[in-house]
């Protein structure tokens, strides 16, 4: 016999609750690295940080290293490309970091973003903050990059993110 009180309908309900209401792709990896470099060719690395790398990318940066393999492409001018996830509010943030030769930041950009609020750092204004910064620059919410309000944590997470590739590029490279 059929309950007609049964609990069986809030199952698709629960399903859409607990899905991420707002998962867009931007851009390809691929897609990133013709934008910030778009004559070069690029060779992928496979890099896996040591436990000593990884504590002294920590102690440069101030910011947890969460995983030691690390993805960056290298570009055939000697530029770099590093794609990297760092967590929103509640979901992961994929994006891309230029570093050029000389260690400075060429670009950021968002390739996944995950979250239903903070989509704001996508902004090229905000993202530009980041551009010309090296290992040992501030890069510190609100001290020289700006917050956008309703991305706090997005841009904080960002921001922290963006430093600790900072401190990998110059350990691992310079």
């Amino acid at each position: 016999m059929h309950n007609r009180y049964s609990a069986n309908w809030l199952l698709p309900v629960a399903a859409l609750v607990a899905a991420p209401a707002c998962a867009t792709t931007y851009m390809t990896v691929e897609q990133a690295q013709k934008k910030f470099f778009p004559t070069e060719s690029f060779k992928p690395l496979s890099i896996a940080l040591s436990v000593e790398q990884s504590k002294l990318i920590q102690k440069t940066s101030g910011i947890r290293v969460r995983d030691l393999n690390i993805n960056v492409w290298r570009a055939s001018a000697g530029d770099w490309v590093y794609i990297d996830q760092v967590l929103g509010k509640h979901e992961f943030i994929t994006y891309a970091v230029a570093v050029k030769n000389d260690g400075s930041i060429q670009g950021i950009e968002i390739l996944d973003y995950r979250e239903t609020w903070g989509s704001e750092i996508r902004n090229p204004k905000w993202r530009a903050q980041f551009n010309g910064k090296k290992q040992g620059a501030v890069l510190k919410l609100d001290v020289d990059i700006v917050n956008l309000s309703g991305a706090t944590l997005s841009c904080r997470h960002i921001t922290d993110g963006v430093k600790r590739i900072l401190a990998t590029h110059e350990i691992l490279f310079k």
